[in-house]
Order: C-alpha cells, then sequence, then structure tokens
C-alpha cells in the first residue's frame, strides 16, 4: 500500500462525524502512516491510535451535563469554556481511561496541528506518546475566545484550525502519496468573515499576527477546500464528509443530536469502504 496520510478536521462537537468515521476504522483494522488532527479531531484521533472503540463518543455525550466538562461556569471560573482538568486528567486518567500504551503501540506518526500566536503559524507537534504531549492536544482544541492559550516550552498556542484547518499540505509535504481526509462540513460549505473579529483584535491586541491568521482563516479555508477537489480529482485524495446537515454548531449538548452524527459518520464510512478499499490498494 502506498505511504498514506490520514487527514482529520476540526469542528468542535460536529467532530462526532469524524468518532464514528474513525470507529469504523478500527473495526476493519485501517492504519496510516501519518495522521495530522486538528482541534476535535486530535481529541478523537486519541481514541483511535489507542484502538478504543466507542470511546470518543462516549467522552462526548456521557459528561454534557456536568459542569467541569464545559459551559460557562468554567468559562468564568478559569477562562476555559471546556474545563482542561476534567477534560484532559479526569476523564483519560479515572473516568474513561485512556490506553495510553496502545498508542504508543500504534505504527504510524500522530501530530496534533497548533496555532503559534506569536508567529500565527501552524506547528505540527508529534503526540503518540499522549502522557507527555497532552499539552499539544489541549492546545489543538483551545478555541479562541473560549479557551486560554496554551503554552509549551516557553511559547504559546491555541485552536490549530486557525493556521491551518485542513493541513493536507502538511501530508503532502511529509511525503505520503495518497491522502484520506476527513471533514466535519457537507462539500457545499464556504467558510465566511469571521463575525467575531472586534472582540478578537480587543482580546488580542498583543499577538497581531494570531489577530491577522484569524481574520484571514476564510481564505486560507476556502483556497484548501480547492486544493482538497484538485487532489481528488487527480486520484490522490480519499474524502469523507456529511451528507447532510447536521444542525450541530461547535457547542452542542443535546446528545441524540451527537448520536444521530456519530452514527452518520460510521455509515457513511461503512457505505463507501469499498471505494476507500481500492483507493487504497491501487
Amino acid at each position: 500500500m502506498a505511504k498514506t496520510g490520514l487527514v482529520l478536521e476540526g469542528g468542535g462537537m460536529r467532530g462526532v462525524f469524524t468518532a464514528g468515521v474513525l470507529d469504523f476504522f478500527l473495526e476493519k483494522g485501517l492504519t496510516f502512516d501519518n495522521i495530522y488532527a486538528v482541534s476535535a479531531g486530535a481529541c478523537h484521533a486519541c481514541s483511535y491510535i489507542a484502538g478504543q472503540k466507542g470511546r470518543a463518543l462516549r467522552v462526548a455525550v456521557n459528561y454534557l451535563d456536568d459542569p467541569r466538562y464545559c459551559g460557562m461556569r468554567s468559562f468564568l471560573k478559569t477562562g476555559d469554556f471546556f474545563g482542561v482538568k476534567f477534560c484532559y486528567d479526569t476523564i483519560p486518567n479515572r473516568l474513561d481511561p485512556m490506553d495510553y500504551a496502545a498508542a504508543l503501540r500504534y505504527p504510524g506518526h500522530f501530530y496534533a496541528v497548533v496555532t503559534n500566536c506569536r508567529t500565527g503559524k501552524a506547528e505540527y507537534i508529534e503526540s503518540r506518546d499522549m502522557k507527555k504531549n497532552i499539552s499539544a492536544i489541549r492546545a489543538s482544541a483551545s478555541l479562541p475566545l473560549l479557551s486560554r492559550m496554551v503554552p509549551i516550552d516557553g511559547q504559546n498556542y491555541l485552536d490549530g484550525g486557525v493556521a491551518d484547518s485542513i493541513p493536507l499540505s502538511k501530508s503532502m509535504a511529509d511525503g505520503n502519496e495518497k491522502h484520506v481526509l476527513i471533514l466535519t462540513q457537507m462539500a457545499s460549505y464556504r467558510k465566511q468573515p469571521n463575525r467575531m473579529m472586534p472582540a478578537i483584535r480587543a482580546r488580542y491586541r498583543r499577538w497581531p499576527r494570531l489577530v491577522q491568521a484569524l481574520g484571514d482563516r476564510h481564505i486560507r479555508y476556502n483556497r484548501t477546500l480547492e486544493q482538497v477537489a484538485r487532489q481528488e480529482a487527480a486520484g490522490n485524495a480519499f474524502v469523507l464528509r456529511p451528507q447532510k446537515p447536521s444542525g450541530i454548531g461547535r457547542i452542542e449538548k443535546d446528545p441524540q443530536k451527537l448520536r444521530a452524527l456519530y452514527q452518520a459518520g460510521y455509515e457513511e464510512a461503512k457505505r463507501r469502504w469499498p471505494e476507500l478499499e481500492r483507493f487504497l490498494n491501487e
């Protein structure tokens, strides 16, 4: 099989679509040479590389009513809408333990995509050792305005989707010959300019390149969609994405909606499995 990269878009709670696809991949024993995961995609990739089918969905829906998980109480108290200690310590170490040893045995590389707040550029932190690199997973999923910056090795980071929402170019630059992408928006979607730019400029006035990256994000995102389409037409990329509106935004607290979107991801992967198998083995 050709060297293959798996690219996982973020999207907040819409990422449960990705969780459904990845659980189908686990059933098929499918692995990749390199994984590039953004924001919620990085969080769900943790359960995938650890081989823990169903865990990503449990984490997404089982704690929605727990104020330690997410909500304004956490935001006002800590500056993080998603509770850092609960999400990145209590859940993986006590409530729904992560199989760290299994993740280390994953045969490929796993990179969490983060945005450097000083440069406004994307960085790709290898994160298969999730005990050591949990800050990279957290940074990748730290939404601007809703999260504090995450310090790593003297630099501050936020959501990887700011600088590189769909890291196809990184997968290509690393020498992958084929690319499997799991996107969380429909094919017709195009990103619009950020309506929160006044608040962003006020909040991050000391971080001008981060502000610029947030202001230009829709342009880069839409250009990347064009790149995805070109690579798909050339036979180099295989794209899985929702086929109908989910009615779910970045923040969603209805577990039935989330389970339905997870199932949609699983069923879409199952429906297109024969095509994907041919694509990988050509």
